[in-house]
């Protein structure tokens, strides 16, 4: 009788472990010892996939509260309005943006508040409700697999052109292995136009002809220069003497002309040149 008296207590004391184990952990996932707790009313405009009752809510990275419901909105069958618990310490003002997290490959989402501006109003109403935009609620998987629909349509909508395209490359990779040798021709006329590092081109072979009549030039410049100053202060004068004796000998034969105008005879019969007009002055 004793014995059975000690089995029953040792059950109870293991039963009463495990309760408080239960108890212990219920209590650390809800409440947590932050204090008390207020509730807001979170609605999505779209899916919340991977988000369940339980899931935590953050707050720039800190847990301050979790998710205790989870239901459609008769009103808006797009909408899905989730109950959140969190601590009243945190402040959550009108312009808190909300998003959800998603954890590693496993899908697992949370609630993530961050932010608002010091100026902005506390969050009413009862309960106080956060709208979330249809960006906001994405799901990662979802958006990816939008992404690669929008891909496949663009594919689809632009398959002709594509192959074109790729019709086009392959009739210029055999043009070219086609034309290989005249390509490489044309190559080598470059490469002789050009050059090489241990071979100067036409091109180059140029140039240093041209470099060279210019250093050229630049050792004769002293010399064309004193040339052109000898002939400015020398050549010049001799060109205004001679201008000078050209103009005396115009004149003489101007008026030679004249008096030949004056006096035809002269040229046949002779006599002399002067004429009266000339005697007389």
């Amino acid at each position: 009788m004793e014995t059975r008296a000690n089995y029953v207590l040792i059950g109870l004391f293991t039963l009463a472990v495990i309760l408080g184990g239960f108890g212990f952990v219920y209590w650390f996932s809800t409440v947590g010892g932050a204090g008390a707790r207020a509730s807001y009313r979170i609605v999505f405009d779209g899916s919340v996939s991977g988000l369940n009752t339980g899931a935590g809510v953050l707050f720039n990275g800190i847990r301050v509260g979790e998710v205790t419901g989870l239901t459609l909105d008769p009103a808006a069958p797009r909408s899905v309005v989730a109950m959140v618990s969190i601590d009243k310490a945190v402040a959550v003002r009108a312009d808190t943006r909300v998003t959800l997290e998603y954890q590693g490959v496993t899908g697992m989402a949370s609630i993530a508040l961050r932010g608002g501006s010091n100026d902005a109003p506390l969050l009413a109403g009862q309960p106080p409700t956060l709208k979330v935009d249809a960006a906001g609620a994405q799901d990662v998987t979802q958006a990816a697999r939008e992404a690669m629909h929008r891909i496949d349509a663009l594919v689809a909508d632009n398959e002709a052109v594509l192959k074109t395209s790729l019709k086009n490359v392959e009739v210029f990779s055999q043009t070219l292995a086609t034309n290989s040798q005249r390509i490489d021709h044309i190559l080598a006329g470059a490469e002789g136009l050009l050059g090489t590092d241990a071979r100067p081109g036409d091109i180059a072979q140029a140039a240093l002809a041209i470099k060279a009549a210019a250093e050229h030039l630049d050792a004769h410049i002293a010399e064309i220069s004193t040339g052109l100053s000898r002939f400015s202060n020398t050549g010049l004068r001799q060109w205004e003497l001679l201008a000078v004796d050209g103009r005396r000998t115009l004149a003489e034969v101007d008026r030679m002309v004249r008096n030949i105008d004056r006096n035809p005879s002269r040229l046949i019969f002779g006599g002399s040149s002067a004429t009266a007009d000339d005697k007389k002055r």
